[in-house]
């Protein structure tokens, strides 16, 4: 459970809600319970096409799950140079990208075993 006794579902709510605000794309959500000896419950990826804006979607994800859930990350680190900043929400982490870089790393390719769900975006 989150900080707060914040349910999982409702942060992964309010993250999404956060990252369509800044119109982020290519939204996944990785549910990693089923993979044995994992950090978390949930990797939430995305990305944006400039240092800018993921850093205005990392300011809103945090904005939007302080105004609703009155939570904060744990921990972020990335945001000086903004080509991929690491949200840390204990159970859920939010890893946000420039295009490049996430291609590059492919992270999801890396927990092949997990349930991937990719949210659409209507922009």
């Amino acid at each position: 459970m989150a900080k707060n006794n914040v349910s999982n579902d409702d942060l992964l709510t309010q993250i999404i809600k956060g990252i369509e605000e800044v119109k982020g794309n290519d939204i996944d959500i990785l549910d990693l319970r089923a993979i044995d000896n994992t950090v978390c419950d949930y990797f939430v990826i995305c990305n944006g096409t400039s240092n800018t804006q993921v850093n205005a979607i990392v300011q809103s994800i945090q904005k939007t799950v302080s105004k609703a859930l009155k939570d904060k990350p744990w921990h972020v680190e990335g945001t000086d140079n903004g080509e991929w900043v690491l949200m840390d929400y204990v159970n859920i982490v939010v890893h946000v990208f420039q295009k490049h870089v996430r291609e590059y790393y492919n992270i999801e390719s890396l927990w092949g075993d997990a349930r991937i769900t990719s949210i659409g975006n209507n922009y």
